[in-house]
């Protein structure tokens, strides 16, 4: 698909971070410690301690002894929290993305403006790499085609 493409295509109706099944444990179970939700993830438990800290995570529930305890539901979340990440979101619009959220379904509109504004975003660097690609090609492409002075002198 060319960035055209990708540019005048609709996004497509997509499970990510809504399917909870994705994490079950062999027992079921829907627990996790900020250790296991860190290696999981690739994220330090500071950051998911930061997250939790700025607003960025919903509230995580408390075993009896105060450990954390994540739930498929957060991994989901931080799945798509790590998306938001890759397109450059800022994290102040991350957390308003997340306030949204906890405030209902009648911030819709508000949440679609943010997603909307950072895909335009996305399309235009897109369009800026594919445009610096399109440099590095020519430029490889000159080298693979030239020889150096030392082989054309019969060297």
């Amino acid at each position: 698909m060319t960035v055209v493409q990708v540019a005048k295509s609709k996004p497509d109706r997509t499970t990510i971070c809504e399917d909870g099944d994705g994490h079950l444990r062999p027992d079921g179970q829907d627990q996790y410690t900020i250790s296991e939700v860190a290696a999981f993830t690739g994220l330090s438990a500071h950051t998911l301690r930061w997250y939790e800290r700025i607003g960025l995570m919903p509230h995580v529930d408390r075993s009896h002894t105060g450990q954390r305890r994540f739930t498929n539901r957060d991994l989901d979340w931080l799945a798509f929290v790590g998306k938001l990440r890759l397109t450059g979101m800022p994290v102040a619009d991350m957390v308003r993305y997340a306030e949204l959220v906890r405030s209902g379904d009648h911030t819709y509109p508000d949440r679609q403006a943010l997603l909307e504004a950072t895909r335009l975003d996305v399309l235009q660097r897109i369009s800026e790499l594919q445009d610096t690609l399109t440099v590095l090609d020519h430029k490889i492409s000159t080298y693979a085609g030239a020889r150096p002075v030392s082989a054309r002198k019969g060297a």
